[in-house]
């Protein structure tokens, strides 16, 4: 099945106390690009999906993007935490007012915890130092998902494609046998051409070797043959037709043979010697240059 390099997918997870979500998204390209948009504070998780991806890709310009968010908190790993030291400073300073105001006899109200935690610097949000290796293993399984649903909207891309090629081949297939025939009622009427000519060269020219002359006709009659060249674009279509139903990537060897394609094609062209087959020849031309692009997306 034929699968293409274009494609998306988006889910949203949640585990080890955070939620995320992340899209993916490609277009074609002549190898593997990836590009990852990560948060860098989960230890080795950049490392280990590009890993993952190239084990699950070929080629394609790949995009992918994750936000992670604590549970009932922003992105990243921020919260709230009490500073120790300055805690235990503000309640011993606190103490010592205390004692203070009562050997002057003086009273004092009673402090809060919030007026413990108003004090600068005892309350701190700050970056929290957790075990990121649980969140990186669930972000991962959440992955094989992800991969999953990119998997199936490039097969589904891949099948209209593959239906788009298939329709191509064939046209290239009439166009070939179109071709034949032209070929096979122009050699007639080019040997009839060519007896034509060495009979009026024979009959007014003098001392000429009738069988050098015989043998030049015969290779012009070669050089302006193109069996070959039929023979060739026939085979081309039966190995386009083979790479479709090929399983795996596939699109490299198409790149190749799309030239194979278009060699064959020129070199019709320039052979043909008659207005019918030019213009078959660039009706190939036409099919295959149209093919091509299609080819482009394919993985």
């Amino acid at each position: 099945m034929t699968v293409s390099m274009t494609g998306f997918a988006a889910r949203r997870g949640q585990g080890a106390g955070h939620s995320w979500g992340w899209d993916i998204r490609s277009v074609n390209g002549k190898g593997l690009d990836l590009r990852l948009r990560v948060p860098d504070w989960i230890d080795g998780l950049e490392l280990a999906l590009r890993g993952e991806l190239a084990k699950a890709l070929s080629r394609g310009n790949v995009s992918l993007s994750l936000r992670v968010a604590r549970d009932g908190m922003g992105d990243g790993a921020e919260g709230l935490r009490v500073n120790a030291p300055a805690l235990a400073a503000v309640l011993t300073a606190m103490s010592e007012v205390e004692q203070a105001a009562m050997a002057a006899g003086v009273t004092l109200a009673q402090g809060t915890a919030a007026d413990v935690l108003a004090v600068r610097g005892v309350l701190d949000t700050t970056a929290v130092e957790i075990d990121t290796a649980p969140l990186r293993a669930a972000i991962l399984a959440d992955l094989a998902r992800l991969l999953a649903d990119f998997a199936t909207m490039r097969a589904a891309e891949g099948a209209a494609l593959q239906g788009v090629i298939a329709g191509q081949l064939e046209a290239l297939a009439r166009l070939t046998a179109d071709a034949a025939r032209e070929a096979a009622a122009r050699r007639e009427a080019t040997a009839a051409g060519l007896r034509e000519a060495l009979a009026k060269v024979l009959a007014n020219a003098e001392g000429v070797d009738e069988t050098r002359l015989a043998q030049e006709l015969a290779l012009i009659a070669v050089k302006n043959d193109v069996t070959e060249e039929l023979d060739r674009l026939a085979a081309h279509i039966g190995a386009a037709r083979a790479l479709l139903a090929e399983p795996g990537p596939v699109g490299r060897k198409f790149d190749f043979l799309m030239q194979e394609f278009m060699r064959e094609a020129n070199t019709l062209c320039s052979k043909a010697q008659s207005l019918a087959l030019t213009r078959i020849g660039l009706d190939l031309k036409t099919v295959i240059d149209q093919m091509r692009e299609q080819v482009q997306n394919v993985e």
